[in-house]
């Protein structure tokens, strides 16, 4: 249910936008951002009071949410944040290493000075968040690296495919980042990930991404190990 949860800020629906789609875009960042994880139960009329707003956007919200993979029908649980297995989960972060590889590939033919100077901003900032020791704000710091890589890239169907799936394994990768050792770690790759993208090295920058997001050797026994089994399911 959502008795401890934290909302996403509240406030008029954002111009533009229906309420099924503002309603949808607060479920997102509430499970992108691990504060609904895998296995919550989700109650129409609980979310509708929560976001002031109807059942019917919610409702349309859901079954949005459903169809992207976020969310899932568990018979008598009713909607429920969606779990992923861990064989699953591995092959995930494959497709992640290899289309985030392609966006760094590209990204160091296509970036403007503009963008790699972004990148180079939100590096500092990164290395930065690692010696305050805050975890979280080292991953949503490390999260807007990743998003200027995808705009860098400049191909729409590319970014949109890698952000979807992002989002699909964001509450496991989580796990990931907070693993000793792990956002140290990220910062020597982050900067590989830079010096290639600077020297506009299309290979080396895919090299460098693919081997930073991919879960290899003992990361993989560390993940499995760090996951409440309420995160995954077994097939």
């Amino acid at each position: 249910m959502l008795d401890a949860v934290n909302e996403p800020e509240d406030g008029a629906t954002p111009r533009g936008t229906t309420l099924s789609e503002d309603a949808r875009a607060k479920l997102e960042d509430l499970i992108v951002s691990g504060a609904l994880a895998p296995g919550a139960r989700l109650d129409e009329g609980e979310l509708a009071a929560r976001f002031s707003m109807s059942r019917t956007p919610v409702r349309e919200a859901l079954k949005a949410l459903i169809a992207t993979g976020l969310l899932e029908m568990r018979g008598r649980q009713g909607v429920t944040v969606a779990t992923i297995s861990i064989p699953m989960l591995l092959e995930m972060f494959e497709m992640m290493a290899a289309l985030e590889g392609v966006c760094a590939k590209l990204a160091a033919r296509r970036a403007t000075q503009a963008q790699r100077a972004a990148l180079r901003v939100i590096h500092e900032r990164l290395i930065a968040a690692l010696s305050t020791g805050d975890a979280d704000a080292f991953y949503a710091v490390n999260r807007e690296f990743h998003e200027v890589l995808y705009d860098s890239a400049h191909t729409q169907f590319l970014a949109a495919q890698t952000r979807a799936l992002r989002k699909r394994v964001a509450a496991y990768r989580r796990h990931v980042t907070f693993q000793p050792g792990r956002m140290a770690a990220t910062i020597d790759e982050h900067a590989r990930i830079l010096e290639a993208i600077e020297a506009a090295d299309a290979e080396a920058a895919f090299k460098a991404t693919s081997e930073h997001v991919n879960l290899l050797g003992d990361d993989v026994a560390d993940l499995i190990a760090a996951l409440p089994a309420a995160l995954t399911r077994a097939s």
